[in-house]
């Protein structure tokens, strides 16, 4: 018999039982508290933490200078490229132009000299800067042009 309630004579009914205890069913749950983390601990987890996202900081620092340096080096190689090509066809711009440099000259009444060296023509007359008959001068010149060799 069961003790019910401090009485022993009462008889337990069994149907109620196993039908409350359906009902009910009695859980013991174990709960384990944790102890907070001391303050010095938690101040050496964040000094880790920050020295590991400054490194991470000064590695990606240096990985963006190092990028830009190649990135200007890309576009000063490009303009290097770009500023031959420009020189090749001005060099053949300036072939050409040599070439009809004669025929300009000739078309515009210049005449190849057949001695060496340069060829001045004297004016006939009074120079005005001096007031002296540069007629005098070119007596030694029949034909008006004075030559100087090199």
């Amino acid at each position: 018999m069961a003790y019910t309630r401090g009485n022993l004579a009462v008889k337990e009914k069994q149907t109620e039982r196993s039908y409350q205890s359906q009902r009910y069913r009695e859980t013991t749950k174990v709960v384990t508290r944790r102890s907070p983390l001391p303050v010095r601990e938690k101040l050496l987890y964040m000094m880790t933490v920050l020295f590991c996202v400054a490194i991470m900081g000064g590695l990606l620092w240096q990985n963006v200078s190092l990028y830009n340096i190649k990135r200007q080096m890309f576009n000063l190689n490009t303009d290097i490229q770009t500023i031959n090509a420009e020189v090749k066809e001005l060099s053949i711009q300036k072939e050409k132009l040599e070439e009809q440099i004669p025929l300009k000259a000739n078309e515009l009444g210049y005449v190849q000299p057949e001695v060496e060296g340069f060829h001045v023509q004297v004016p006939t007359g009074t120079d005005e800067n001096n007031g002296v008959n540069a007629g005098t001068e070119t007596a030694a010149a029949a034909d008006g042009v004075a030559t100087a060799k090199k």
